[in-house]
């Protein structure tokens, strides 16, 4: 999905440039200016999102259709919640779509999220024991998606990183795995750098189909992708008869 022209005259937008303020880091300054001239942060505010990350949502979604009527989502680190908005619009949990079926969406992180109309938001870390269950619990049964746009806390190092985005990620894998019902969808950050190997095998011994894809909306100079697992195969579905 590529964000309309904001300007409504098909002229290209004026470049925003910032200059450095005294006690500011140029890295800073540069973040900032990237943020000003970034077509899909004035989408966001344009079109009401949480943040620029909703668009990574929707080009997927569009893509793979996942997020259909009817859905039970559960969406891990959730904050500030701008996929919860896309969730909650396609999954038809606010069951505004007339002769459609009314979704469910779930959001967990460590911390409060701002409420959403159509939203349920519980702070929880996943990782503890017994959160598999307390999701369940709170859907009231198991899950047609898991997603998660979690990064670990950026400690400089570029492999330490990605290291620790890769096990996060694993981590999610595994929570999906208790809380999937058959034939469900995994979404989850992964990032490119060599250590995904085992991912991807983990997920291709799970799902039917697995699909690794780089949005438009992730910055050209993101190692980010995300990986896009369907076809949940519970172990119940292959136990013998």
């Amino acid at each position: 999905m590529t964000p309309k022209n904001t300007s409504g005259r098909g002229q290209r937008e004026l470049k925003v440039k910032v200059k450095t303020a005294r006690g500011r880091k140029l890295s800073s300054t540069r973040w900032l200016e990237r943020q000003l001239n970034d077509p899909y942060v004035l989408a966001a505010r344009r079109d009401g999102y949480r943040g620029r990350a909703a668009y990574k949502l929707i080009e997927l979604d569009d893509k793979y259709r996942f997020l259909v009527p009817g859905a039970r989502v559960v969406d891990l680190g959730c904050a500030p919640g701008g996929w919860l908005q896309v969730a909650v619009k396609r999954v038809n949990s606010l069951g505004e779509k007339a002769g459609k079926r009314k979704g469910y969406v779930l959001g967990v992180d460590l911390q409060e999220v701002e409420p959403l109309a159509g939203a349920e938001a519980h702070v929880l870390d996943f990782l503890e024991d017994g959160a598999e269950d307390k999701v369940k619990e709170w859907l009231g049964g198991k899950a047609d998606v898991v997603m998660s746009d979690m990064a670990a806390a950026s400690s400089g190092h570029k492999q330490t990183d990605h290291l620790r985005i890769m096990a996060l990620c694993e981590a999610a894998a595994y929570f999906a795995f208790d809380v999937l019902d058959e034939g469900g969808t995994f979404v989850a950050k992964v990032l490119a750098g060599g250590a995904e190997g085992e991912l991807q095998q983990l997920l291709k011994q799970n799902f039917r189909k697995v699909a690794n894809v780089k949005p438009p909306a992730s910055r050209s100079d993101s190692s980010e992708k995300y990986v896009v697992a369907q076809g949940f195969r519970s172990p119940a579905s292959d136990m013998p008869e």
